[in-house]
């Protein structure tokens, strides 16, 4: 396989270099992991702190900057962040209101940040955490009890970013955070195994002709395997899942999110077939994003994840937001 690098241990350490000289607005420390926005800590406002292994960009680290993060921790490629990465972040951003971690559901991520949790707080700074655990497809699968993470973690570490970019409580802020978590559900599906660095190859073995349904963002077992099907048959499954476990009863905002390997033309041919099959179920969409936002390396594939949205809740999506991965508004 070829990979764009120049050693594999230095992958992440070269990735963040670089990301430190494409955006002065950030503060990237190579040497301790953490990517902070350039201003914090912002006065008389919550810091949301996020992170997870490196691979899935632009989650989280091009998710820092006004409307949303205000930090992100990058562990190695697939590995969990340490503690001491999240308790730096958390006295970065610390303006005496709080912080708020935002935790996708792997069992390391949680155990880490809980106890990043413990240690900022007996450094004085007040924490919350909220837990993203959206993926439909499988429970209690490798590396997870429970759900996985998966692709809610944009909504929730955007429309929490939202509220706390306006001055909310910490209070309110981890609230938002936590109706948008229990508010989201997403579904995998990849048509080609994910290449690590450190192996340069495939991670797992999916034969030509074949896709596997329900896969994790590490390359996790899904649901089942079968043959190739057609872009309105994967729709079809997936939207059904969704649907089938949030039925929504109002209007919800569509992720249509590329795993890293397939090209935008797919997504967006996708993405009319999602709306088709929302359509038929009777769902209202309020908004769609779609491209590469949380990723698995090369993946060929894509996830879709809805979540449903109250009128507070779609001011907060429609509020400004300024980082590498998203951005509008002024």
């Amino acid at each position: 396989m070829k990979i764009l690098m120049n050693v594999p241990e230095r992958v992440v350490a070269d990735g963040l270099r670089g990301m430190a000289l494409a955006h002065p607005e950030l503060v990237v420390d190579v040497e301790n992991r953490v990517i902070v926005r350039r201003d914090a800590p912002v006065a008389d406002k919550v810091g949301l702190v996020s992170g997870g292994g490196s691979g899935h960009e632009p989650l989280h680290g091009g998710f820092v900057g006004p409307g949303m993060l205000d930090a992100a921790c990058p562990g190695e490629v697939f590995t969990s962040p340490v503690p001491d990465q999240m308790v730096r972040a958390a006295a970065a951003v610390d303006s005496g209101q709080g912080v708020l971690f935002v935790v996708k559901n792997y069992t390391g991520d949680v155990l880490n940040f809980d106890m990043a949790a413990e240690l900022a707080e007996d450094e004085g700074v007040r924490v919350a955490k909220v837990l993203v655990q959206d993926d439909v497809a499988v429970t209690d699968s490798l590396y997870t009890a429970g759900r996985r993470g998966t692709g809610g973690t944009l909504f929730v570490e955007k429309l929490a970013g939202a509220a706390a970019e306006e001055g909310a409580p910490l209070e309110r802020v981890t609230a938002v955070a936590q109706q948008v978590a229990d508010a989201s559900r997403s579904f995998g599906v990849a048509l080609g195994a994910v290449t690590t660095p450190a192996k340069g190859g495939p991670t797992f073995d999916l034969p030509a002709g074949e896709l596997e349904l329900g896969i994790g963002i590490h390359g996790e077992p899904g649901r089942e395997r079968r043959g190739m099907m057609t872009s309105g048959e994967i729709a079809d499954v997936a939207v059904d899942a969704l649907v089938s476990d949030l039925a929504p009863e109002g209007p919800v905002l569509v992720l249509v999110n590329g795993m890293g390997g397939t090209p935008l033309l797919e997504l967006y041919g996708f993405n009319a077939e999602v709306q088709r099959v929302l359509g038929e179920r009777g769902v209202a969409v309020a908004r769609t994003l779609v491209g590469n936002y949380v990723t698995s390396l090369d993946m060929a594939g894509c996830s879709v994840t809805l979540c449903q949205v109250d009128e507070e809740l779609l001011r907060l999506w429609d509020a400004p937001v300024r980082t590498p991965g998203l951005r509008w508004g002024r």
